[in-house]
Protein backbone atom coordinates (compact mmCIF):
# COMPACT_ATOMS: atom_id res chain seq x y z
CA UNK A 1 0.00 0.00 0.00
CA UNK A 2 1.39 3.71 -1.15
CA UNK A 3 1.53 5.17 2.46
CA UNK A 4 3.55 7.96 1.27
CA UNK A 5 2.44 11.51 3.19
CA UNK A 6 1.10 14.45 0.69
CA UNK A 7 -0.56 17.40 0.87
CA UNK A 8 -2.24 17.97 -2.47
CA UNK A 9 -4.49 20.85 -2.39
CA UNK A 10 -7.83 19.15 -4.20
CA UNK A 11 -10.78 20.92 -5.17
CA UNK A 12 -13.66 19.35 -5.25
CA UNK A 13 -16.32 20.47 -8.08
CA UNK A 14 -19.75 21.52 -6.46
CA UNK A 15 -22.26 21.61 -9.26
CA UNK A 16 -25.18 20.09 -6.99
CA UNK A 17 -25.27 16.47 -8.16
CA UNK A 18 -21.95 15.12 -6.80
CA UNK A 19 -21.54 12.59 -3.86
CA UNK A 20 -19.69 15.47 -2.05
CA UNK A 21 -19.18 14.18 1.70
CA UNK A 22 -17.89 10.52 1.21
CA UNK A 23 -15.93 11.91 -1.76
CA UNK A 24 -13.98 14.95 0.57
CA UNK A 25 -13.39 11.87 3.57
CA UNK A 26 -11.88 9.38 0.74
CA UNK A 27 -9.75 12.17 -0.69
CA UNK A 28 -8.69 13.67 3.15
CA UNK A 29 -7.68 9.82 4.09
CA UNK A 30 -5.87 9.52 1.17
CA UNK A 31 -3.72 12.44 2.08
CA UNK A 32 -5.42 15.29 0.28
CA UNK A 33 -6.44 18.89 1.90
CA UNK A 34 -9.85 18.98 -0.25
CA UNK A 35 -11.76 22.58 -1.10
CA UNK A 36 -15.27 21.97 -1.96
CA UNK A 37 -16.22 24.82 -4.46
CA UNK A 38 -19.16 26.64 -6.48
CA UNK A 39 -16.59 28.68 -7.84
CA UNK A 40 -14.32 27.84 -11.35
CA UNK A 41 -11.64 30.96 -10.26
CA UNK A 42 -10.59 28.19 -7.27
CA UNK A 43 -9.61 26.24 -10.37
CA UNK A 44 -6.41 27.90 -10.94
CA UNK A 45 -4.58 27.71 -7.20
CA UNK A 46 -5.26 24.10 -7.05
CA UNK A 47 -3.56 20.89 -7.40
CA UNK A 48 -5.76 18.87 -9.17
CA UNK A 49 -9.47 18.76 -9.85
CA UNK A 50 -12.24 15.79 -9.17
CA UNK A 51 -15.14 16.20 -10.96
CA UNK A 52 -17.63 13.55 -8.99
CA UNK A 53 -21.65 12.79 -10.23
CA UNK A 54 -24.34 10.56 -9.46
CA UNK A 55 -28.12 10.92 -11.49
CA UNK A 56 -28.57 11.71 -15.65
CA UNK A 57 -25.90 13.01 -17.80
CA UNK A 58 -28.03 15.59 -19.38
CA UNK A 59 -29.12 17.33 -15.71
CA UNK A 60 -24.91 17.14 -15.27
CA UNK A 61 -23.99 19.07 -18.09
CA UNK A 62 -26.92 21.42 -17.53
CA UNK A 63 -25.35 22.07 -13.64
CA UNK A 64 -21.81 21.99 -14.66
CA UNK A 65 -22.68 24.66 -17.95
CA UNK A 66 -20.86 27.37 -15.51
CA UNK A 67 -17.57 25.19 -14.73
CA UNK A 68 -17.60 24.11 -18.69
CA UNK A 69 -14.49 26.18 -19.96
CA UNK A 70 -12.82 26.64 -16.95
CA UNK A 71 -12.41 22.29 -16.96
CA UNK A 72 -11.60 22.02 -20.13
CA UNK A 73 -8.82 25.07 -20.07
CA UNK A 74 -7.25 23.36 -16.59
CA UNK A 75 -7.38 19.96 -18.52
CA UNK A 76 -5.27 21.34 -21.54
CA UNK A 77 -3.34 23.17 -19.34
CA UNK A 78 -2.28 19.65 -17.79
CA UNK A 79 -3.91 19.79 -14.41
CA UNK A 80 -4.84 16.63 -12.89
CA UNK A 81 -8.65 16.41 -13.45
CA UNK A 82 -10.33 13.04 -11.98
CA UNK A 83 -14.11 12.19 -13.01
CA UNK A 84 -15.63 10.01 -10.77
CA UNK A 85 -19.14 7.78 -11.78
CA UNK A 86 -21.40 10.58 -14.08
CA UNK A 87 -18.46 12.59 -13.64
CA UNK A 88 -16.37 9.87 -15.47
CA UNK A 89 -18.66 10.26 -18.29
CA UNK A 90 -19.09 13.66 -19.00
CA UNK A 91 -15.61 13.61 -19.79
CA UNK A 92 -16.94 11.77 -22.89
CA UNK A 93 -17.91 13.50 -26.11
CA UNK A 94 -21.50 12.41 -26.39
CA UNK A 95 -23.91 10.19 -24.10
CA UNK A 96 -27.22 8.53 -25.08
CA UNK A 97 -28.63 9.40 -22.02
CA UNK A 98 -31.25 12.20 -23.40
CA UNK A 99 -34.09 14.06 -21.03
CA UNK A 100 -36.18 13.16 -23.10
CA UNK A 101 -36.75 10.32 -26.31
CA UNK A 102 -35.54 11.08 -28.89
CA UNK A 103 -33.91 14.10 -28.06
CA UNK A 104 -30.48 12.76 -29.62
CA UNK A 105 -27.07 12.75 -27.57
CA UNK A 106 -25.94 15.02 -25.02
CA UNK A 107 -23.00 16.46 -25.19
CA UNK A 108 -19.83 15.78 -22.58
CA UNK A 109 -16.48 17.76 -22.38
CA UNK A 110 -15.06 15.68 -24.89
CA UNK A 111 -11.86 15.90 -23.14
CA UNK A 112 -11.57 11.81 -23.76
CA UNK A 113 -13.38 11.32 -27.28
CA UNK A 114 -16.29 8.71 -27.31
CA UNK A 115 -19.95 7.94 -26.03
CA UNK A 116 -21.89 7.01 -23.23
CA UNK A 117 -24.22 3.83 -24.12
CA UNK A 118 -26.75 1.85 -22.21
CA UNK A 119 -26.16 -1.39 -21.05
CA UNK A 120 -28.35 -4.08 -23.42
CA UNK A 121 -32.06 -4.05 -22.67
CA UNK A 122 -31.51 -7.65 -20.99
CA UNK A 123 -29.17 -6.73 -18.84
CA UNK A 124 -30.30 -5.65 -15.35
CA UNK A 125 -30.03 -2.20 -14.75
CA UNK A 126 -28.93 0.04 -13.03
CA UNK A 127 -25.34 -2.39 -12.49
CA UNK A 128 -25.19 -1.69 -9.19
CA UNK A 129 -22.76 -3.46 -6.45
CA UNK A 130 -19.21 -5.08 -6.20
CA UNK A 131 -17.50 -6.06 -10.01
CA UNK A 132 -13.99 -6.90 -10.69
CA UNK A 133 -11.55 -4.72 -12.48
CA UNK A 134 -9.09 -5.32 -15.19
CA UNK A 135 -6.28 -3.30 -15.57
CA UNK A 136 -5.63 -3.54 -19.56
CA UNK A 137 -2.57 -0.84 -19.70
CA UNK A 138 0.02 1.12 -17.11
CA UNK A 139 -1.65 4.45 -15.76
CA UNK A 140 -0.33 6.51 -12.31
CA UNK A 141 -4.15 6.12 -11.18
CA UNK A 142 -4.22 1.89 -11.31
CA UNK A 143 -0.51 1.52 -10.07
CA UNK A 144 0.10 -0.93 -7.80
CA UNK A 145 -4.25 -1.90 -7.40
CA UNK A 146 -3.29 -5.51 -8.12
CA UNK A 147 -1.27 -6.08 -5.51
CA UNK A 148 -4.02 -4.49 -3.54
CA UNK A 149 -5.87 -6.79 -0.90
CA UNK A 150 -9.29 -7.38 -1.63
CA UNK A 151 -12.40 -8.77 -0.91
CA UNK A 152 -15.90 -8.92 -1.96
CA UNK A 153 -19.30 -9.24 0.05
CA UNK A 154 -20.84 -12.50 0.50
CA UNK A 155 -25.00 -12.96 0.43
CA UNK A 156 -24.20 -13.54 4.33
CA UNK A 157 -23.03 -9.70 4.22
CA UNK A 158 -19.81 -10.78 5.49
CA UNK A 159 -16.67 -10.24 3.25
CA UNK A 160 -14.23 -12.90 1.57
CA UNK A 161 -11.25 -12.81 -0.30
CA UNK A 162 -11.07 -12.73 -4.33
CA UNK A 163 -8.48 -13.01 -7.01
CA UNK A 164 -9.19 -9.72 -8.41
CA UNK A 165 -9.35 -6.17 -7.02
CA UNK A 166 -13.49 -5.48 -6.63
CA UNK A 167 -14.94 -2.27 -6.99
CA UNK A 168 -18.32 -0.81 -6.07
CA UNK A 169 -20.57 0.54 -8.96
CA UNK A 170 -24.19 1.94 -9.51
CA UNK A 171 -24.74 2.80 -13.61
CA UNK A 172 -26.87 2.10 -16.51
CA UNK A 173 -24.44 3.96 -19.38
CA UNK A 174 -21.13 2.77 -20.02
CA UNK A 175 -18.41 4.48 -21.73
CA UNK A 176 -16.97 3.90 -25.17
CA UNK A 177 -13.97 5.25 -26.15
CA UNK A 178 -12.79 6.05 -29.70
CA UNK A 179 -9.45 4.77 -28.95
CA UNK A 180 -8.22 1.59 -27.35
CA UNK A 181 -5.67 3.51 -25.93
CA UNK A 182 -7.78 5.32 -23.73
CA UNK A 183 -9.56 1.90 -21.45
CA UNK A 184 -7.27 1.61 -18.56
CA UNK A 185 -9.15 -0.54 -17.28
CA UNK A 186 -12.68 -2.84 -18.00
CA UNK A 187 -15.10 -4.63 -16.20
CA UNK A 188 -17.42 -7.71 -17.28
CA UNK A 189 -20.91 -7.08 -17.02
CA UNK A 190 -22.42 -9.12 -19.56
CA UNK A 191 -19.96 -7.30 -21.97
CA UNK A 192 -16.57 -5.98 -21.25
CA UNK A 193 -16.70 -2.39 -20.64
CA UNK A 194 -14.55 0.29 -19.58
CA UNK A 195 -14.56 1.05 -15.99
CA UNK A 196 -11.59 3.52 -15.89
CA UNK A 197 -10.52 6.32 -18.97
CA UNK A 198 -7.91 8.02 -19.25
CA UNK A 199 -7.16 10.88 -22.40
CA UNK A 200 -3.76 10.64 -24.04
CA UNK A 201 -2.15 12.91 -22.05
CA UNK A 202 -2.92 11.14 -18.68
CA UNK A 203 -3.87 13.87 -17.24
CA UNK A 204 -7.47 13.73 -17.23
CA UNK A 205 -8.89 10.45 -16.31
CA UNK A 206 -11.87 8.84 -14.65
CA UNK A 207 -13.75 5.63 -12.71
CA UNK A 208 -17.09 4.40 -13.72
CA UNK A 209 -17.05 2.89 -10.05
CA UNK A 210 -16.90 4.75 -6.93
CA UNK A 211 -13.71 4.63 -5.37
CA UNK A 212 -14.81 6.04 -2.28
CA UNK A 213 -17.11 3.28 -1.80
CA UNK A 214 -14.20 0.83 -2.52
CA UNK A 215 -12.63 -0.05 0.15
CA UNK A 216 -8.99 -0.48 0.07
CA UNK A 217 -8.61 -0.74 -3.82
CA UNK A 218 -10.47 2.68 -3.97
CA UNK A 219 -8.65 4.35 -1.27
CA UNK A 220 -5.37 3.00 -2.91
CA UNK A 221 -6.89 4.62 -6.50
CA UNK A 222 -7.29 7.99 -4.35
CA UNK A 223 -3.62 7.87 -3.10
CA UNK A 224 -2.63 7.15 -6.55
CA UNK A 225 -4.10 10.23 -7.77
CA UNK A 226 -2.93 12.62 -4.80
CA UNK A 227 0.62 11.61 -5.11
CA UNK A 228 0.28 12.02 -8.92
CA UNK A 229 -1.09 15.59 -8.51
CA UNK A 230 2.00 16.28 -5.81
CA UNK A 231 4.28 15.35 -8.49
CA UNK A 232 2.49 17.39 -11.60
CA UNK A 233 2.96 20.55 -9.82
Amino acid sequence: MNTRQTAAEVVVVDYGLGNLRSVTRGLERAGASVTLSEDPADFDAADGIVLPGVGAFSEGMDNAGPFRDALVEQAEAGKPLFGICLGMQMLLTTSEEADHAGQGDAEGLDLVPGKNVRFSRDQTVPHMGWNELHVQRDHPLVEGVDSVGSSTPRADGTRGSVDGQYAYFVHSYYAVPDDEESVVATTDYGVDFASVVANEAGNVFGTQFHPEKSGETGLRILRNYVDYCVDQR
